[in-house]
């Protein structure tokens, strides 16, 4: 079962989220918060396999939740889908940079909750279509480096960036003419030698450096 942690300071939309989710065959509520310090002290002593976390939030914003139980330095992070009715730019790269297995807005629906949990739980991550591309467009680039200084392979490079236009595994492999086996094994070579935790990483990475237009 996947073990589910719901932060919010809205009970209505605790209750909502653990609907969605205990009427999944294999997931269950296990915790609720209404604030950030609340969530960072279940999360802690719960260990849930995901934590949902609204973002404002009283006492402790669920950013800074965020960073303390996924970001860096964390040893043992807790994976982390932050939902939220804002969308800002801001907001996105934040939670990008803290460790965020997912950015979800809170009109994205059921079935795209219940994917991003899922996809959190496999070490994928997921962010709403709507703001995926625009998100990672903004993105302030540093000098783009040439391909030979990032240590990737030129397959590997194109993974990344199959990865970076959210492209799910299942599709780089039929783009690439490769098994999806095989594209778990150069993603796993690209989080090492990018020092990345999840594709949501890799995607920010890319984007950074103008792989992708």
């Amino acid at each position: 079962m996947i073990r589910v942690l719901v932060a919010d300071d809205q009970a209505m939309v605790r209750t909502g989220f653990g609907m969605i989710i205990d009427a999944q065959p294999d997931m269950t509520l296990v915790g609720e918060a209404a604030d950030g310090v609340q969530a960072v002290e279940l999360a802690r002593r719960l260990r849930p396999d995901v934590a949902l976390l609204d973002i404002r939030m009283p006492r402790m914003d669920g950013l800074e939740a965020l960073r303390l139980l996924a970001g860096p330095g964390v040893t043992d992070p807790v994976r982390v889908v932050v939902v939220t009715t804002f969308d800002l730019d801001e907001y996105v790269h934040q939670a990008l940079r803290n460790g965020a297995c997912g950015f979800l807005l809170k009109d994205s629906g059921p079935a795209l909750l219940v994917e991003a949990l899922r996809a959190a739980v496999s070490g994928d991550a997921l962010i709403s279509p709507s703001i995926t591309v625009r998100l990672l467009q903004h993105l302030n680039p540093p000098t783009a480096p040439r391909p030979g200084e990032m240590g990737l392979s030129p397959r590997e490079l194109e993974v990344v960036k199959l990865v970076a236009r959210g492209a799910t595994n299942a599709e780089i492999a039929a783009r690439l003419f490769i098994t999806v086996g095989t594209v778990k094994t150069h993603l796993g070579s690209v989080q090492t030698k990018l020092n990345t935790r999840n594709r949501v990483e890799i995607a920010a990475w890319a984007w950074e450096r103008r792989l992708v237009q």
